[in-house]
């Protein structure tokens, strides 16, 4: 009961912060303090949001085509490097500096050349959301393998149990926390990468639709699309969240 009154509480400050950010920008708005044409009332994004709605869905299905196929694919290589490099000390003693040195080349500088290899197609944005979720699934998956009890895998060790046992009783379910967490940040990291490869190649997409709105200077436009991205970040977190629930029931009986 106080965990529950404790997250609706939270939950209340944060809508008042939302509340109060939006009341702001309407007044400054509204008083003139900006050109209304570099920032839009909350108003106008909100009646622009309505009006391109058709578009802006169409939009959206692209780019959660492209990061769904990406991230089911950064996820899926992460959990087979994270258990190699567990099961392999030379292979984690080779390869965990050069994952760490590749999270220091940034995302906009990557994605040109994957355009300019691969062209335009869904290829090279995949291909840029699986560089971007392989990491914090890698390491998420790699660090809770590693902080597996020693006393639980000696005692099943003593009791005749193999690699695959220790994998699967010990080390998957200690690793299932760290895997959610780096998954909720890997499903946001999705989108923002699918919408950085659009703008720099592509042909429909949220990231194709707001170079367009850029150019035509249509601001209010270009805020709902940011508020849109913001949106769909947060359900695919939460979507992880439901998932987590399902996956993980002895957390929901602590």
């Amino acid at each position: 009961m106080r965990k529950k009154l404790q997250s609706i509480t939270s939950k209340l400050w944060a809508a008042t912060a939302l509340f109060a950010i939006l009341l702001i920008w309407q007044i400054v708005s509204m008083a003139g303090l900006v050109p209304n044409f570099m920032l839009p009332s909350p108003l106008q994004v909100l009646k622009a949001f309505g009006s391109e709605f058709p578009l802006l869905m169409e939009n959206s299905g692209v780019t959660l085509l492209e990061a769904a196929a990406g991230l089911l694919c950064g996820v899926a290589f992460g959990f087979i490097m994270a258990v190699l490099m567990d099961r392999f000390e030379k292979l984690y003693k080779a390869f965990y500096p050069l994952i760490v040195i590749t999270q220091t080349v940034p995302t906009v500088a990557i994605a040109p050349l994957l355009v300019l290899w691969f062209g335009y197609e869904m290829l090279p944005k995949v291909i840029l959301i699986v560089i971007v979720t392989f990491f914090p699934i890698t390491i998420g998956l790699l660090e809770g393998f590693r902080s597996a009890d020693k006393d639980m895998m000696n005692l099943l060790k003593s009791m005749g149990a193999g690699n695959f046992q220790i994998f699967r009783y010990i080390k998957m379910p200690g690793a299932m926390g760290r895997f959610f967490a780096s998954l909720r940040i890997s499903a946001s990291y999705s989108v923002v990468g699918a919408v950085i490869s659009e703008w720099l190649g592509g042909f429909s997409g949220l990231g194709v639709y707001m170079i367009r709105v850029k150019k035509a200077f249509a601001f209010d436009k270009m805020f709902a699309v940011i508020f849109l991205i913001s949106i769909i970040s947060l359900l695919l977190m939460k979507l992880v969240d439901i998932l987590q629930k399902k996956c993980m029931p002895w957390e929901k009986a602590k």
